[in-house]
């Protein structure tokens, strides 16, 4: 699989309505939805059944659940931004809550509240909420 690939999947959601726990192309996703929407794009399956989760970013209940399914799930990165790989944000102290599909060196997509799936700038305030960055397993480079 390739990166293009990645980003190709990703780019098939944008216009999808936000719904909190939800991973539906045209329909509806959260930013966590988007990713599984993804890997089922690319592995033609869910990666793991998702226990419900509440969309309030200070729910004590599941913190670090996000980066506990990256890191069991994906491949951890390091060095420059690269396309296609996933990127855990820290939208306030701790853990990350909230994540996105890098596809161009300053581009990502994500999934935002009264938004939907949108492609945005990955803007200097983005990069330093940047907490992890991981690639989908099994990327030919």
């Amino acid at each position: 699989m390739s990166v293009e690939r990645i980003v190709a999947a990703a780019r098939e959601f944008l216009g999808t309505p936000y719904r909190h726990q939800a991973a539906t192309l045209g329909a509806g996703c959260d930013c966590l939805g988007l990713l599984r929407g993804v890997w089922r794009a690319l592995y033609g399956c869910e990666p793991m059944v998702v226990p419900p989760y509440r969309a309030d970013m200070r729910d004590p209940l599941n913190a670090g659940a996000l980066r506990l399914a990256a890191e069991r799930l994906l491949v951890a990165e390091t060095g420059p931004l690269a396309s296609g790989q996933v990127l855990l944000f820290q939208l306030a102290a701790g853990e990350p809550k909230h994540c996105g599909i890098l596809v161009a060196p300053t581009r990502f997509i994500h999934a935002q509240e009264r938004l939907g799936v949108v492609e945005a700038n990955l803007t200097e305030a983005w990069v330093r909420r940047v907490s992890a960055r991981f690639r989908f397993p099994d990327i030919e480079d």
